[in-house]
């Protein structure tokens, strides 16, 4: 049973600072492309970045490039996302998914699995 536990979420001030992390089982980690994607209410599941299979080669979103940083660890099946700087506009509760799609696999669909989610609040 493939299983995304993700974690690191909370309330934070703007210009602060969250690491997410996501540990998955249940599958062979390493195969996969990892992503974030993030979802506020009303709204349709956001692409933030993803990281390939091997972890060399990162994509983001253009308003979290430079703020955010994604890296995997395929020896602990998990994938952090470092986030500086946070805005408000980064309220949303973010999902950590995984897919046998080539990197960057950009599109929500494609992705075979997804966590459960944690929600990151940042306030102004």
């Amino acid at each position: 049973q493939v299983q995304l536990v993700e974690s690191g979420g909370g309330l934070v001030q703007a210009g602060g600072s969250l690491r997410l992390s996501c540990t998955a089982s249940g599958l062979t980690f390493s195969r996969y492309t990892v992503a974030w994607f993030r979802q506020t209410p009303g709204k349709e599941r956001e692409f933030v970045t993803s990281v390939s299979s091997g972890g060399r080669n990162t994509h983001y979103l253009a308003s979290v490039k430079g703020r955010f940083t994604a890296s995997r660890d395929n020896a602990r099946n998990t994938v952090d996302l470092q986030m500086n700087s946070l805005q408000s506009e980064d309220t949303a509760t973010y999902y950590c998914g995984v897919t046998r799609d080539a990197w960057p696999a950009l599109q929500e669909y494609v992705y075979d699995y997804w966590g459960q989610g944690t929600q990151v609040t940042v306030s102004s």
